[in-house]
């Protein structure tokens, strides 16, 4: 069978990959109706989002480069941080590196990656890294972690917040998936741990950290930081205020909190990225650049979040199909398949450059 999808890329890794590995990938908290609701919400998130695509324009040439945090990207579609990618394959994060390199995309290494992250660096040394933070109980350790990304020349760190206590994932719990003894967990030892220890429990994350606590790391890093898992207009504003330089609107791929309660058939809606989406950038006022992770899958997909006021998509459990299918090549295909999609999209709307993409071009109708 031919590959010209991602969600082609989805049905052979699930050929290939084991059954606790793949659960694993896929679980969402709960039952989950947020992680699958999270792909549906691009075409019925209450309305139905609609392009209204202008014809008659010059689209001989369309440019899809942009820039985050002032750095330039060919596209915007960078990778999410997932954790433990050799899982899906055997040299992990490094593959996933060197694939984003080639991109010249944005590659957001997560604190639970299964290799360090001076070989991530070593197997990528031109690559564009930012870092993800789970925020551990030790400061120290936080310290030396945020100071040893920034010497290794990773550009931005990336706090997640939406997991002050980890979610109900039941898929885990049935096959007794233990990470904490199977998986290499280097980056979160002191240096004399990991020449000592083979493997890590897995550290708690600190559920008592809050926004009071960002002035800390404004102490101890110049990287810009990054809020990943804001929802509201109400959190929003508090990360303008503590002066972030930008926000990842983000509910885990629907792995954390099991924000949709069915009462009747669309008597209710989950609280989901596209949803939350213009409320977060409207509550922003431009002060700080706006990112959108998790659901997409379409090169269509990517252009109505930047319509909606994202800056760019972050790719997670794609990112890992094509990992698990054909190493760092078949992370390259997923990147190239949606880029290609995305210049289609851009080119059929009358879109030369990203800066013409606005929400001039969608419509909402309801379902």
């Amino acid at each position: 069978m031919s590959v010209v999808c991602l969600t082609d890329f989805e049905a052979h890794a699930r050929e290939r990959l084991s059954k606790s590995t793949w659960d694993y990938i896929e679980g969402g908290a709960g039952e989950g109706f947020t992680r699958d609701d999270n792909i549906a919400a691009f075409k019925k998130s209450g309305l139905l989002i609609r392009l209204r695509p202008r014809y008659l324009k010059d689209v001989s040439q369309v440019d899809t480069r942009t820039t985050i945090q002032g750095e330039e990207i060919s596209a915007p579609i960078c990778i999410a941080p997932t954790g433990f990618h050799c899982l899906a394959w055997p040299d992990g994060e490094t593959s996933t590196a060197r694939a984003a390199q080639a991109a010249g995309i944005c590659y957001i290494t997560s604190t639970y990656a299964s290799c360090t992250l001076e070989d991530i660096v070593a197997a990528a040394p031109r690559g564009f890294r930012w870092f993800q933070l789970y925020v551990q109980p030790d400061r120290q350790l936080n310290k030396q972690l945020v100071q040893r990304v920034e010497s290794l020349g990773f550009r931005a760190l990336v706090i997640t917040v939406d997991v002050p206590k980890l979610g109900n994932r039941r898929h885990d719990i049935r096959n007794q998936l233990n990470l904490k003894t199977n998986l290499l967990l280097k980056d979160l030892r002191s240096p004399q741990e990991r020449n000592s220890m083979p493997y890590l429990q897995m550290s708690p994350i600190d559920s008592s950290f809050c926004w009071e606590d960002l002035s800390w790391f404004r102490t101890i890093t110049q990287l810009p930081i990054i809020l990943k898992g804001i929802l509201t207009k109400e959190d929003a504003e508090l990360a303008v205020k503590h002066n972030v330089q930008g926000i990842i609107v983000s509910n885990h791929g629907g792995r954390q909190l099991m924000t949709f309660l069915l009462l009747q058939p669309q008597a209710a809606r989950a609280l989901l990225q596209v949803d939350a989406l213009p409320e977060v950038v409207a509550a922003v006022k431009g002060k700080l650049e706006v990112y959108l992770d998790g659901g997409v899958r379409t090169g269509n997909d990517v252009l109505k979040a930047l319509a909606l006021g994202a800056k760019c998509v972050f790719l997670g459990r794609p990112v890992l199909w094509g990992l698990a299918c054909k190493g760092e090549h078949g992370v390259g295909e997923v990147l190239n398949i949606l880029k290609d999609e995305f210049h289609t999209s851009m080119a059929l709307t009358g879109c030369r450059s990203v800066a013409e993409i606005n929400q001039d071009l969608i419509q909402f109708s309801r379902l």
